[in-house]
């Protein structure tokens, strides 16, 4: 039978992710989605540890003060009433006091830092090319913090822009971690404030740099989520509500094809063996002192000591024991 739709194949990484690999995303709240689904089975992952940024500029900005262990400026601290926020950070960092911000910050710069040392694969999520620049000094920030509109200038980045942002972030990254790898991912999620027609020169910007990134950076590779949602499953029932954020079918169906081409055969066989163990984690018995549910646990906490070399299980081991009572 003729196929009635077009299914993406993406090419496949020519270094895939072990198991054992320390991976770092950062970007658009699509990040959160694919580094929350590699959390769940068992990689090592920093997930967006300064919040959720869009633009690559901060994007950028973010991980080379945590590469370089260095501070924001004084001048990117203000206050919004009685509410204390940096600009380079998510308003998840905001606090009563400027001392307590000033260490939020810190503390996340230094994890991010001895992180990213060692890390394997940093995961880039761009999710627009709009910015907002401060009109008093001409800062990119990663956040408005609901402050006046007037003092902001919205513009449009250029591919340019973008590529030069990133070759300082990329010299920085590999004069301390040579071996760190990197995936571009483009944010399927839609940005609807800017219209649908800017929205999708806005992407197309993002595509296109990541476009020439790749082709002039070594150890860069493109994971094209934005199109198999746009034109594999290219369907509104793929879309929540709000039309614009992927539905948990849509991003399942690009966490299956991240790990068939990113990710390593050992690692895919233990993302297979998990995914079963926890559906078995997740069972809830209709009596829990049974002899077949006691059954039943030992022979899940023999599967779980079986995988110990593997990754780390320990809590989930814990947890049978304790229902054991061992």
């Amino acid at each position: 039978m003729k196929e009635f739709r077009t299914e993406l194949t993406p090419k496949g990484s020519s270094s895939p992710i072990g198991l054992k690999d320390k991976i770092f995303t950062i970007g658009s709240c699509f990040s959160d989605e694919i580094g929350q689904l590699l959390i769940e089975n068992k990689f090592t992952v920093r997930k967006n540890p300064f919040g959720t940024v869009y633009n690559p500029i901060s994007i950028h900005d973010l991980l080379l003060f945590g590469l370089n262990r260095t501070s924001p400026s004084a001048g990117s601290y203000s206050k919004n009433d009685e509410i204390h926020f940096n600009y380079y950070f998510h308003s998840s960092f905001s606090s009563l006091t400027n001392s307590d911000l000033e260490s939020k910050v810190q503390n996340s710069i230094t994890d991010s830092n001895l992180f990213l040392k060692n890390v394997n694969r940093i995961i880039i999520t761009y999710g627009t090319s709009f910015v907002y620049q401060l009109r008093s000094n001409e800062t990119v920030v990663a956040n408005c913090h609901k402050m006046p509109s007037s003092n902001f200038e919205k513009r449009l980045l250029s591919e340019t822009e973008i590529v030069k942002s990133f070759g300082g972030f990329y010299s920085t990254l590999k004069s301390i971690n040579p071996s760190a790898r990197i995936i571009l991912t483009v944010s399927p999620v839609r940005h609807l404030k800017d219209t649908l027609e800017l929205n999708a020169v806005s992407k197309s910007i993002l595509r296109l740099a990541c476009h020439s990134i790749t082709n002039q950076f070594s150890n860069v590779e493109y994971f094209p989520a934005y199109e198999i949602l746009l034109d594999d499953l290219r369907d509104y029932r793929f879309y929540k509500t709000d039309r614009l954020h992927p539905t948990e079918e849509a991003v399942g169906y690009i966490w299956e094809k991240f790990i068939e081409t990113n990710v390593d055969d050992p690692a895919r066989k233990f993302i297979s063996e998990w995914e079963r163990i926890k559906q078995d984690l997740a069972h809830r018995p209709l009596l829990s002192d049974s002899v077949s549910y006691f059954k039943f646990l030992n022979a899940l906490l023999a599967k779980l000591e079986s995988l110990q070399s593997q990754a780390d299980v320990s809590e989930e081991v814990s947890s049978i024991r304790s229902k054991l009572k061992l």
